[in-house]
C-alpha cells in the first residue's frame, strides 16, 4: 500500500475553530491525541524508544472508549485456529471492501501484539483446567478467538493496564483537553496542536503542544446519533481536525449499529448500556414478543452472523410487528453463568429494573462504531505529514463495510504498534513552527449538537433512503448555512468553548457522513438503502473518499475510487458535491 493521496497539496483549508490564542505551550517528539488502547500503546512504544512523548486526553487518562469494550480482543491464540481463518472471517464481514493486505497484517501480526500487551500487564481470563487464555466467539466468527477479561469488562482491564504502564514510564499527559487544530508549517507538515484544557488538568485554557507528529487516536463519534454506545466524549473531534487539516476520510457512510443496546424507551438519549455480542456468543436467543427466534433461517450463523445482518434483522422484525424492539433471552445461562461471565452487563440492566436471569432483555440497535474515518496508510500515515491516526478515528481499510466483532481492539494495537515504528525509524527532526491561519469556520451554538443529532437519528441512521438523506442534508447545510451567515455578514458566531466546538465538530463530521450516504446508492455493510436494497458490486464495490475544499469554505468535495482497492494511490479531481 503506498502513502495516499500525493496527487493532492496538503496545506490545510484555511478552516480554523474560532478559539482564543495559545496561552501556553509544551514541546514534544510525538503528541498522542487520545488514551485508549490505540493512543497509549503507541505513546509507549514511542518513550520506550526514546521520544519525548506527550499524551492529551479528553478526560481522564482511563476515560479512553477502549474501558467500554465488554466483549474481548479477536486474535486466532486457539488451538485450531490460524491467521488466515481470521482473515477470511474479517474478509467476509467487511462486504467486499476491506483492504485484504491490511486484514493480512492485522491477523498474522496480532496474536503477537496481544502477548505484548499481556507482558504490558493486562490480564486475561484463564481456564481453571489448562491455564490457557479462554476464548470465546462472537458474531461472525467461525472460531473460538475472543479473548477477554473479567467476564465482560475487557476494554476496563487493559485500559487499567496501559494506564499504569504510562504512569509507570512516567510519559507527560494533558487531561480534560479538547483538542481544536493541528498546527502546519508554511509546507503543510505537521507541527503540533492546539487544545483547550477544562479547568482540572495541568494548564487551563487554550495552548499548545508543538511537535513533528501528530497521532490521533481519538475514538469515534457515535454522538452524532441520538442513541449510541458511545461516551459523551465521541463528538469526532479527530476527523474534524483533520478535514480542517486538509487530510481525507473514507467510507464514513459505514456507521454500524450494534444490533443488541438496551432498549430503555423511545425518546432515551445519549449513551445506552450495551448488551455485548458476547451473550449471543454463549448462546443466548433473539426473539420477538411471541419468543420466535426469527434470525434462524435468516443466515447460517442466525443470532452469530455478522452485526449488520443481525441488526437488520431486527429492524425488518420490528417494521413487520410495528415494535419498538425486540428481546434477548439467555435465562437458561441461569444465575452463576450471568454473575460470573457477564457481570457489568447483568449490572446494568438490573440497574434498569431488568433481570436477565428470570426475563429476555429489551433491544434495539443503536449506532456503535465508525467503520471508516480519516484514511491511512499499512503506517498509520494520512495524507497531511506527519500526522497520523489508528483506532476508530482512523480509516486503515481493516473493517470495510462492516467491522467484525472486536477486531476494533485489536486493531488499535496493531496500527499503533506500526505508527510508533515508522515514527521512531524516522531522524529526529525539530518541526518547523506553526503557521497561524485566520479562523474562518463559523461555530455552531450549543444546542446545534441536540438538533444535529435528531437530523442523523431520523434521515441517516439504520434504515436510510433517497428521501430520509436529503432532508438531513438540507437540514444539515441549513445549520451550517446560518452559521455561516452570521459571521461573513455580521461578524458574530457563537461563543468559543467546549459545547460549541464539540457543537461545530459534529455538525462536520455529520454533513460528510450524509454526503458519502447519499453517494453510495446500494447496500452494503452497515449501509442500508431503502431505496436500494441489493449491493451493486459492477458500481459501488469502491471507496467513498471525501475532503474539504480548499477554496471553497462550504464544499465538500466527495470522489469514488476507481476500484475496490484501498486506499486509492491515483491523484484525486475536485468535482463538486452534485456531481
Amino acid at each position: 500500500m503506498s502513502t495516499p493521496g500525493r496527487g493532492i497539496p496538503s496545506g490545510g483549508t484555511g478552516i480554523r475553530l474560532h478559539a482564543p490564542a495559545p496561552g501556553w505551550s509544551l514541546d514534544a517528539d510525538v503528541v498522542v491525541v487520545g488514551s485508549g488502547v490505540a493512543g497509549l500503546t503507541a505513546a509507549l512504544r514511542c518513550a520506550a524508544a526514546g521520544r519525548r512523548t506527550v499524551v492529551v486526553t479528553k478526560a481522564r487518562l482511563d476515560d479512553g472508549s477502549t474501558r467500554w469494550a465488554q466483549g474481548g480482543i479477536a486474535a486466532a491464540l486457539g488451538e485450531g485456529d490460524s491467521p488466515e481463518q481470521h482473515l477470511d472471517d474479517t474478509l467476509v464481514a467487511g462486504a467486499g471492501l476491506c483492504d485484504e493486505e491490511a486484514v493480512r497484517l492485522l491477523v498474522t501480526e496480532g496474536p503477537d501484539a496481544v502477548r505484548r500487551l499481556i507482558a504490558t500487564g493486562a490480564v486475561f481470563d484463564t481456564s481453571a483446567e489448562t491455564g490457557e487464555i479462554e476464548l470465546t466467539r462472537e458474531g461472525g466468527h467461525h472460531r473460538r478467538r475472543i479473548a477477554h477479561a473479567g467476564g465482560d469488562a475487557t476494554g476496563a482491564e487493559i485500559s487499567r493496564a496501559l494506564v499504569e504502564a504510562v504512569h509507570a514510564a512516567g510519559i507527560e499527559t494533558v487531561e480534560n483537553a479538547l483538542v481544536l487544530d493541528l498546527l502546519q508549517d508554511a509546507q503543510g507538515r505537521t507541527a503540533g496542536v492546539t487544545l483547550h484544557v477544562m479547568g482540572e488538568g495541568q494548564h487551563d485554557g487554550v495552548g499548545a503542544v508543538h511537535a513533528p507528529a501528530v497521532i490521533l487516536a481519538t475514538g469515534g463519534m457515535g454522538q452524532v446519533f441520538s442513541a449510541t454506545t458511545n461516551p459523551s466524549v465521541s463528538t469526532g473531534d479527530g476527523v474534524a481536525l483533520a478535514l480542517r487539516a486538509g487530510a481525507e476520510v473514507s467510507d464514513l457512510e459505514f456507521v454500524q449499529f450494534h444490533p443488541t443496546v438496551l432498549f430503555l424507551g423511545p425518546d432515551a438519549e445519549g449513551q445506552q448500556p450495551l448488551v455485548s455480542e458476547a451473550v449471543r456468543g454463549e448462546g443466548a436467543h433473539l426473539v420477538d414478543a411471541d419468543g420466535v427466534r426469527f434470525m434462524v433461517g435468516q443466515h447460517e450463523l442466525a443470532e452469530l452472523a455478522p452485526r449488520d445482518i443481525v441488526a437488520k434483522g431486527i429492524m425488518r422484525r420490528m417494521q413487520e410487528q410495528d415494535a419498538q424492539h425486540m428481546y434477548l433471552d439467555a435465562r437458561h445461562f441461569g444465575a452463576a453463568m450471568w454473575e460470573q461471565r457477564f457481570p457489568t452487563i447483568l449490572a446494568a440492566c438490573r440497574s434498569h429494573g431488568i433481570d436477565p436471569v428470570t426475563e429476555p432483555i429489551p433491544v434495539a440497535p443503536a449506532a456503535h462504531y465508525a467503520s471508516g474515518g480519516v484514511r491511512t496508510d499499512l503506517h498509520g500515515r494520512t495524507t497531511v505529514p506527519g500526522l497520523y491516526a489508528c483506532g476508530e478515528v482512523a480509516c486503515t481499510g481493516v473493517h470495510g463495510a462492516n467491522r467484525l466483532a472486536s477486531n476494533s481492539l485489536l486493531e488499535g494495537l496493531v496500527f499503533a504498534e506500526r505508527i510508533a515504528d515508522d515514527i521512531t525509524a524516522q531522524a529526529r527532526t525539530g518541526g518547523g513552527p506553526g503557521i497561524p491561519v485566520p479562523s474562518t469556520g463559523p461555530l455552531q451554538p450549543a444546542g446545534a449538537r441536540y438538533e444535529v443529532q435528531r437530523i442523523m437519528t431520523d434521515g441517516a441512521g439504520v434504515l436510510r433512503s433517497a428521501a430520509s438523506l436529503a432532508a438531513a442534508a438540507e437540514a444539515l447545510e441549513g445549520l451550517y448555512a446560518t452559521a455561516l451567515n452570521d459571521l461573513e455578514a455580521h461578524g458574530k458566531t457563537a461563543e468559543p468553548g467546549v459545547d460549541t466546538w464539540e457543537a461545530t465538530n459534529l455538525l462536520c463530521v455529520a454533513r460528510v457522513l450524509v454526503a458519502a450516504a447519499q453517494r453510495r446508492e446500494e447496500t452494503r455493510g452497515c449501509h442500508w438503502r431503502e431505496d436500494h436494497p441489493d449491493r451493486d458490486d459492477a458500481r459501488w464495490r469502491r471507496h467513498l473518499v471525501v475532503r474539504l475544499s480548499a477554496t471553497e469554505k462550504r464544499a465538500l468535495v466527495v470522489v469514488p475510487t476507481d476500484s475496490a482497492d484501498f486506499p486509492s494511490v491515483h491523484p484525486l479531481s475536485t468535482p463538486s458535491l452534485e456531481q
